[in-house]
């Protein structure tokens, strides 16, 4: 059987890869184009073929309120033909080396194939839902106040949703091309909400596809609110659809993890679906610590022990002090054990609490070094509302 060998794409090679995902997914990924000025893709080739690959986008993932450099992989596939062979595994790590090169020190996907992900090193950090809600519901409950409402993207929307982006953990820092990206692949029309005189408050956008016989169909891909009135104007602006959408489908991942929503319909007649999640791997321990922001009102050090990458354990001594961490090699026997999994999950503040921890399956000697622990990454809920 022929070698497999897995360069840097080059020109024919994007095109190839461009045939082979249509083949393997069975129609056309656009974002391979797209993203061509943007991404890095490996593949892999055998005879001359490309039989496997994916794309590479180094982005800052907010954690903590910092941004840290991520390695986010999409649009990977495996030629149908070359399945079976852990061909995926090793497309995997050749797609991540050039991004840790250029200096990624976690990775973020969004697969269906959660149990091949765990098997790598990442995990889910938190559950991912679409939501569906009546427009007639929405505009029965929610009011827009004194709240302008203008159509179209500025910069300083742009620099509030940068904003908002800090206060959850796993928010992209989006490129300057990113929502023209967006705009263009799914037809987005944007809103902004402020008050008379003030800054802007809201960002919102949409999709809508027309009905056949009446009417159309209206997806939300972006809801980011500086404050629970912004929040109530932009649902109300949703419910004045009701003439034209019988409901309003909140995107995947969409909605906030605040409970606005849950808190304002007289009636709660809201509709759930979940979809495969968004997972996040540590590929740096100490630098990935480090770039990560902290609260700063937390002094604490705990002896923990964290798997390696073959199965066996190590020894880390973790500290935080003043909005600032830092682990660092030690003897000290750890009194928290995280495997790989686990380390990504309470990295992005997916342990709420000591219990979780513990049904989830986190190994701890000392309940308050746990708690110090669980507290250290929990400032910031795990919320990560983009696409790639």
């Amino acid at each position: 059987m022929n070698q497999l060998t897995f360069p840097s794409a080059t020109d024919g090679l994007w095109e190839q890869y461009d045939h082979l995902a249509t083949r393997a997914y069975g129609h056309p990924v656009a974002d391979i184009t797209a993203l061509r000025a943007h991404a890095d893709l490996r593949v892999a080739m055998r005879g001359g073929r490309v039989v496997a690959g994916g794309l590479g986008l180094l982005v800052d993932q907010n954690f903590g309120g910092a941004p840290v450099p991520s390695a986010c992989l999409g649009d990977g596939c495996v030629a149908p033909e070359e399945r079976g062979d852990h061909l995926a595994a090793t497309m995997t790590a050749q797609r991540l080396r050039p991004l840790i090169r250029r200096g990624a020190v976690i990775s973020a996907i969004v697969t269906s194939s959660t149990g091949y992900a765990r098997r790598l090193g990442w995990e889910a950090p938190t559950d991912v839902l679409a939501r569906a809600v009546a427009t007639d519901e929405l505009k029965r409950s929610f009011s827009a106040e004194d709240f302008q409402i203008e159509h179209g993207l500025t910069d300083e929307a742009e620099a509030l949703q940068h904003r908002l982006a800090r206060h959850f953990n796993g928010p992209l820092h989006r490129p300057a091309w990113w929502n023209r990206w967006k705009q263009r692949k799914s037809s987005l029309t944007p809103y902004r909400f402020a008050r008379p005189g003030h800054p802007t408050e809201g960002l919102l956008t949409l999709a809508t596809e027309r009905h056949e016989r009446h009417g159309m169909s209206l997806v939300v891909h972006d809801f980011w609110a500086d404050s629970q009135p912004a929040a109530a104007a932009m649902l109300a602006f949703l419910g004045g659809h009701n003439t034209r959408a019988r409901r309003i489908v909140f995107r995947r991942g969409v909605l906030p993890p605040y409970p606005t929503l849950l808190h304002g319909l007289r009636h709660h007649r809201t509709t759930a679906d979940a979809w495969h999640p968004w997972m996040i791997r540590i590929l740096d321990i100490p630098r990935a610590i480090r770039l990560r922001g902290w609260p700063a009102d937390l002094t604490t050090v705990v002896p923990v022990e964290i798997e390696t990458e073959t199965g066996d354990w190590s020894r880390w001594m973790f500290q935080v002090k003043a909005g600032a961490a830092d682990i660092t090699p030690t003897q000290v026997v750890g009194q928290v054990a995280l495997t790989r999994r686990q380390l990504a999950v309470w990295y992005a503040g997916g342990y709420r609490s000591t219990t979780s921890a513990h049904l989830a399956g986190v190994r701890a000697t000392s309940q308050n070094a746990l708690t110090a622990l669980v507290r250290s990454t929990t400032q910031f809920e795990p919320w990560m509302p983009d696409h790639f």
